[in-house]
């Protein structure tokens, strides 16, 4: 395993503040008052999760998407409808209650990693993109899952 980029690997983390502030807030009533309160309803428990995570399953379309852009022709149309998959989940499975929507989100961020792989065993993608993913991955279903059975 190559070891991660200092800079992606910051910056990934970072990313993951969302998903753990709603967490948190899902299981803390008192940070959640004081969330509401302070930040608004839409950065509290599962709203700032769900509305986050459909940004990224979106953004990581786009990602996909320049990998696809290295690809030989013929693989290069597969990736690039592959790579849409992400956003159009986002769009058309986040719109319920947060329950249903966590889990929709859990899938879609499954099958990202899923792509994710494709991508790599494409030959797509760095050679530490796998080891990033799955870290940021597991975090993210760990928020979600919170959200969606707590």
């Amino acid at each position: 395993m190559q070891q991660i980029p200092r800079a992606p690997f910051l910056l990934g983390l970072a990313g993951l503040f969302p998903f753990l502030w709603g967490a948190a807030t899902v299981l803390s009533s008192a940070l959640a008052d004081w969330s509401t309160a302070t930040l608004g309803a839409r950065f509290t428990g599962p709203y700032v999760q769900l509305f986050y995570g459909a940004i990224i399953l979106s953004f990581m379309s786009g990602v996909l998407w320049g990998f696809a852009t290295k690809a030989e022709p013929q693989r290069a149309a597969l990736g690039y409808a592959l790579s849409v998959l992400p956003a159009l989940w986002a769009f058309f499975m986040t719109g319920f209650g947060p329950t249903t929507a966590s889990l929709n989100l859990m899938i879609g961020f499954t099958g990202l990693l899923v792509l994710d792989a494709t991508f790599t065993r494409w030959g797509l993608t760095p050679a530490w993109w796998i080891p990033l993913r799955l870290i940021l991955t597991g975090i993210v279903l760990v928020c979600l899952a919170i959200t969606a059975f707590l």
